[in-house]
């Protein structure tokens, strides 16, 4: 009776082992296929926000040195700097790329990845809270909940934590362009 019990195990766990082979060369064959068309993918992906962001620029430049950031240029003149940021909100990290112009002034900003609350903290995706950010400059990016002050951003209504880390992204992103020849 132990020699069945022994061969029923080792039977039991040659099957697994199978199992897990064949699963795995599986998974890497569909990555291997899909692997490439999901990098494509990603990469059209930031050039469609890139121009969202910059709608005039005709050409990226990637800045040297700097992962993922980016000169829009138009005919060949500097328009703004694309600059990714990604500041802690709500509901984690808030993937997010800043157009800030070579004044120093904030264009737009686009969120790529964020896990905020549906309802609340999601609001910093749309207007009217993405438009207060449009043609700010450093010393105006900070949060209030006075709306008596147009002269900085107005936090969202129970939406505060990703109001000040939506803030500080594209704050962040102004320091950054400053450090790379904006004004």
């Amino acid at each position: 009776m132990s020699e069945t019990t022994g061969s029923s195990i080792f039977k039991i766990a040659l099957n697994l082992i199978l199992t897990c082979l064949v699963s795995g060369c599986i998974i890497g064959a569909v990555y291997f296929v899909t692997g490439p068309i999901a990098k494509v993918k990603a990469e059209q992906m930031k050039q469609e926000s890139m121009k969202a962001l910059v709608p005039t620029a005709d050409s990226f430049v990637p800045v040297a040195n700097e992962k993922d950031t980016f000169i829009a240029q138009k005919g060949g003149q500097k328009v703004a700097f694309i600059i990714p940021t990604e500041p802690k909100g709500y509901g984690g990290p808030i993937k997010m790329l800043t157009a800030v112009s070579s004044d120093g002034a904030v264009m737009d900003y686009t969120m790529l990845e964020a896990n905020e609350t549906p309802g609340l903290g999601d609001r910093a995706a749309k207007d009217p809270f993405r438009g207060q950010f449009k043609g700010k400059k450093i010393d105006a990016l900070e949060v209030t909940k006075d709306h008596s002050d147009t002269k900085h951003i107005q936090a969202m209504t129970g939406a505060t934590i990703s109001s000040r880390a939506v803030t500080l992204g594209v704050k962040e992103a102004v320091e950054k362009a400053a450090q790379l020849g904006g004004n």
